[in-house]
């Protein structure tokens, strides 16, 4: 018999408090007897009586566990690549304090929302290159996106082709799980698609029935793009470059592979939308095992001690002859 509760303090206390009031009790009729007449065979009898059943409510209380069933775990997830832009422009500041920390922080809320389902993040600009990959450690995944900035990756345009290709290769090597609509690609930038090849991914995208979501992020008004040595950004004429958000691309891509477009600009934040939409995806059968389930079977013995404890005021013993 195994038991829930390890024997403690509370326990021993418990047992210190019977077992001193009973000393008491005992003294007392020692000092009765010199006077009148006391059967310690009775006293015997309810001693025995009672620490029965004291001692079944201690065993009771440890929580008591035999005999085991079978139980059937599901472990039910999806898979979800988060592919993040990392051009020079995500370092803008028209979405407060930058829209690079305006993502950083929405992608940890999207990690606690889906604690039970894998996520890798793949960083782009006009390559491709995995950053972690599907993983259940949310605490790497964290410092994953801490240390995500636009030095990591070469900026010479944006190009949805390669973190696309690159998701969908991640999302359909991995035979953990056997249903690709329970995987799901989200697609975070900031501006236009320059790739060539990247309609070609998309339809390979729609064929395996992965869903994929988009996420805009910047204003229409934009603002200028801070360079990692404090100044602005220019282009081959000298002028200062303006980045505004082109939400054209992310919406097309969104619309071919029946997914959805999600922004968040200075008036809007739609992350909160797209998590929902998340969750009515179905999770597909990840693993499943039968586990060992032992019960706590305290009312038993909690049961035969309220038994005796209800005899023992229904049937008195006489103690004390007169």
């Amino acid at each position: 018999m195994d038991y829930i509760k390890e024997f403690g303090f509370i326990e021993i206390l418990l047992i210190l408090t019977f077992i001193i009031f009973y000393l008491i009790y005992i003294v007392r009729l020692l000092r009765i007897n010199s006077s009148i007449s006391v059967s310690f065979k009775g006293v015997i009898t309810k001693i025995i009586f009672r620490s029965t059943y004291f001692f079944l409510m201690i065993i009771a209380l440890l929580g008591p566990s035999f005999g085991s069933s079978k139980k059937e775990i599901k472990v039910i997830g999806k898979d979800i690549m988060i592919a993040i832009d990392l051009s020079e422009s995500m370092n803008a500041n028209d979405i407060q304090p930058s829209r690079l920390e305006k993502i950083k922080f929405e992608l940890k809320k999207i990690i606690d929302e889906f604690n039970s389902d894998r996520i890798g993040i793949i960083m782009f600009s006009n390559e491709a290159y995995i950053q972690c990959p599907l993983t259940y450690d949310k605490n790497a995944l964290n410092l994953f996106i801490e240390t995500l900035n636009t030095g990591l990756v070469p900026n010479s345009g944006t190009d949805f082709g390669p973190p696309l290709d690159l998701s969908l290769d991640k999302l359909l090597v991995d035979k953990i799980q056997k249903n690709d609509k329970s995987k799901i690609i989200i697609l975070i930038s900031d501006g236009e698609d320059f790739g060539e090849n990247t309609y070609e991914i998309v339809d390979k995208i729609k064929e395996s029935s992965i869903k994929l979501f988009t996420v805009g992020i910047g204003t229409a008004q934009g603002t200028r793009i801070i360079l990692r040595n404090g100044l602005f950004k220019k282009d081959k004429d000298g002028k200062e470059v303006i980045t505004k958000l082109n939400s054209t691309s992310l919406k097309k891509i969104a619309n071919e592979t029946k997914g959805k477009y999600f922004e968040i600009s200075n008036q809007i934040n739609q992350i909160n939308g797209m998590i929902y939409e998340i969750k009515e995806i179905k999770g597909d059968l990840i693993d499943s095992k039968f586990m060992d389930v032992t019960k706590n079977k305290y009312f038993y013995f909690l049961f035969v001690a309220l038994m005796l404890m209800s005899m023992d005021f229904l049937f008195n013993f006489k103690i004390i002859k007169i």
